[in-house]
């Protein structure tokens, strides 16, 4: 996808919008990690963001569709990304049943159901702001592997400690990174990164974020 003709974007905003995303994701570490306010800090952060994207598109409503919140391109999308979906979930299961790490758990349905909004918030920050902002600046060209590594490394490093979802999130960013910056759709990369994620921890990495975030705040 071409980048809109009647949106100006300058470097300077696209440096403030990547700085701003590093900026989330060290709160991620001090929030979520250090002093385990996981669900505060993932709804404040959706709700920040939420509130970016509301005022860029009372600014210019293009910007929108130039993110990749768009539905005329949705099935072609889903196609593209459908294969590496079912190799992800069948890698899932047999690394699961190798290491006797699959939860099954009715957790996870709810967990399906609300991912993929933080999902689609991670996919925009992250795929969107980093890679679609580094691969439009002007004054400073990048090639596209260049991008796409960079933007999955930093991907990756926001998942520290955990090894698995280190590696995991790498992968998931080096394609992701390459299908944004073909046919931009934040809703299909959000919707398979929520359900992808899901089953990842519920298999791979044996861990019930249901557990973690709900019932400790239920628990209380």
């Amino acid at each position: 996808m071409k980048s809109d003709e009647s949106l100006i974007i300058s470097d300077r905003r696209r440096i403030k919008e990547i700085l701003a995303v590093i900026l989330t994701a060290i709160g991620k570490f001090i929030f979520m990690d250090y002093l385990d306010l996981r669900l505060y800090y993932v709804i404040f952060a959706i709700l920040v963001w939420l509130s970016y994207v509301i005022y860029r598109y009372k600014q210019n409503n293009n910007i929108i569709k130039y993110w990749g919140f768009r539905i005329d391109n949705f099935r072609e999308t889903i196609i593209i990304m459908l294969p590496f979906g079912i190799v992800s979930i069948i890698s899932f299961l047999c690394i699961g049943y190798y290491q006797n790490s699959i939860h099954a758990t009715w957790h996870i349905i709810p967990i399906l159901i609300t991912y993929p909004i933080w999902g689609s918030i991670q996919q925009f920050i992250t795929i969107g702001l980093i890679a679609g902002n580094l691969n439009d600046l002007k004054n400073k060209k990048l090639n596209k592997v260049s991008i796409i590594v960079i933007t999955a490394v930093l991907f990756s490093i926001v998942h520290f400690p955990s090894g698995w979802l280190m590696l995991g999130t790498f992968l998931l960013a080096l394609f992701y990174g390459y299908i944004y910056l073909k046919s931009k759709n934040i809703y299909v990369m959000g919707l398979f990164h929520g359900w992808l994620g899901a089953l990842f921890y519920y298999t791979v990495v044996n861990q019930d974020p249901f557990e973690d975030v709900f019932l400790k705040l239920i628990n209380s």
